[in-house]
């Protein structure tokens, strides 16, 4: 987990994980349900009715699909972070600082374990609330890891800046 990314702020950060594939399988099946039975049924009345389907449907897949691959969490100097969305005012950032973290933790269940896509949770240590919840994580038990041990060494280190 050496991949570092440029924040906003123009920090480098450690990039530990995105969506896993799991994540595409709606957006997939949409497409398949699009692509394969509304643009049929399109063509049945004209080839203007298929055409605004054919783009209509390439735009909703191809938002959904830059949608799911916009989520990137990481980790600064500051905290732990999960940006997400494409568009200028659906663009998110909800994190964590260091000072104010108590724990990151994975879910897990049978399908999660088969196909290594987790739920990760980051909460704050005052309120005991899940500030970052992210779903169908790939690599995201070793993202939570990776956080706690960052976190272990700012602990230990006294790094951390109140």
């Amino acid at each position: 987990m050496t991949d570092y990314i440029a924040t906003s702020a123009g920090q480098r950060a450690t990039f530990l994980c995105g969506k896993s594939w799991t994540a595409y399988v709606s957006t997939f099946l949409i497409a398949v349900l699009l692509f394969f039975a509304a643009l049929p049924l399109a063509f049945k009345y004209n080839a203007r009715a298929a055409f605004v389907v054919l783009i209509g449907s390439a735009l909703i897949v191809g938002y959904r699909l830059l949608t799911i691959r916009s989520y990137q969490l990481y980790y600064d100097e500051a905290g732990v972070w999960l940006a997400s969305g494409i568009l200028p005012w659906k663009k998110k950032l909800t994190g964590v600082k260091w000072r104010d973290m108590d724990e990151a933790v994975y879910e897990t269940n049978f399908w999660s374990w088969l196909f290594q896509s987790y739920t990760v949770r980051v909460s704050q240590r005052y309120t005991q609330e899940t500030e970052i919840h992210a779903t169908g994580m790939a690599r995201g038990k070793d993202a939570v890891a990776a956080i706690n041990a960052r976190h272990q060494e700012l602990l230990h280190g006294s790094a951390i800046v109140v």
